[in-house]
């Protein structure tokens, strides 16, 4: 296993790094917190870097890259609290190239939008495929597919539906057996809706009998667009890791307290050195799910939920430190460490949350413990 970046992706990344340098993000995020419709529409942006196609076949107009590369973009976006739509784009532009659909060369360039309905592949917590609640802990079931690919349902908080083109819905048939479906947005309700982080474009989508192209795809590939939505939202999660905790260290040096900066003292150390941990041994989970989505396919789903469980604690615990070595400061609306931390505190629910990657893990190890040596 090589764990350095090749060049084209650390081209790849400060690429990415470089055309979201020219957006103010994060105080675009500060303005949403007033009005939402302030957000820049990044949607340009996506287009003219190609990102709408990163898993897209070079036949039909993409860049024919993998999910590892896919997860670098994210990293960066997490970085500055990008309201870019990658994370429902990307797996629903997965499924359609598996499926090969026909609408593959107008998102490849940029024309249409799609975005992924995701619902849960069955687990030993959850019999069948599921879909997030609108409230409580319950999964209720995932929306039927008939046979000519119409879809009845409701699916809640689904990433990026508002301004979709597209809805790739992932379901279940009459026989209780996965599908997929592609709906056109105008044919299904739409609710946006706003929580905790305001750059976070979020839905509730429901389908009363919508209209829909069924997609010809195994099981395998729609339980791999949940595990890649997993891996793009930790590695979303790790960028925003990195910047707080710069923030946090730039801090320490800066602040004096008795005469003294207030990293010296070793409670500060200890808490930016976990930081520090938690993101480090994040980052190898992130490695770990890039090769295996490139080249071990049936690990992919433990290596996926290990890096968002992973992830998803470290984001949260980072956005915490940073508030507190921020001190009063840090709490108040004047500061920028609060919009960070709404984002950890969403990004950890969605999805099934960070709670269901870790459920997953556990599953994968006790059933690896039973098996006879």
């Amino acid at each position: 296993m090589n764990l350095a970046l090749s060049d084209e992706q650390e081209f790849l990344r400060e690429a990415a790094a470089g055309a979201l340098a020219r957006v103010k993000t994060v105080e675009a995020a500060r303005e949403a917190l007033e009005d939402p419709a302030k957000l820049p529409d990044l949607w340009p942006l996506v287009k003219d870097a190609g990102w709408n196609g990163l898993l897209i076949d070079e036949e039909h107009g993409g860049a024919g890259l993998g999910a590892f590369d896919a997860m670098l973009v994210l990293e960066e976006c997490g970085k500055v609290l990008a309201p870019t739509p990658l994370l429902g784009l990307l797996p629903a532009t997965a499924i359609l190239d598996a499926a090969g659909d026909e609408s593959l060369a107008a998102v490849a360039a940029g024309d249409v939008r799609p975005a992924y309905v995701p619902a849960r592949p069955p687990s030993d917590t959850h019999a069948g495929w599921s879909v997030d609640a609108v409230s409580g802990y319950g999964r209720p079931d995932a929306p039927r597919i008939a046979a000519d690919g119409s879809v009845t349902g409701t699916v809640a908080w689904v990433p990026d539906a508002p301004g979709a083109d597209l809805l790739v819905v992932v379901g279940v048939d009459e026989s209780g057996a996965a599908a997929a479906s592609v709906v056109e947005a105008r044919a299904a309700s739409v609710e946006a809706v706003v929580r905790y982080d305001a750059t976070r474009a979020l839905g509730h989508v429901t389908f009363d009998g919508s209209p829909g192209r069924r997609l010809d795809v195994p099981e395998s590939v729609l339980a791999e667009a949940w595990y890649l939505a997993h891996a793009l939202i930790a590695s979303e999660s790790l960028g925003t890791v990195q910047t707080t905790l710069a923030m946090s260290v730039e801090y320490a040096k800066e602040r004096f307290t008795f005469g003294r900066a207030i990293g010296s003292y070793q409670s500060v150390k200890h808490e930016l050195t976990e930081v520090l941990r938690q993101l480090e041994n994040s980052r190898s989970l992130q490695f770990y799910a890039g090769w295996a989505g490139e080249d071990k396919p049936d690990e992919f789903a433990l290596a996926a939920s290990a890096f968002r469980n992973a992830a998803g604690h470290a984001l949260d615990f980072a956005v915490r430190s940073n508030i507190n070595v921020h001190g009063g400061i840090g709490a108040t609306w004047e500061h920028d460490a609060p919009l960070f931390f709404r984002r950890a505190q969403l990004s950890k629910r969605l999805l099934g949350g960070t709670h269901d990657a870790g459920d997953r893990v556990a599953a994968e190890l006790l059933a690896a413990a039973a098996t006879p040596a």
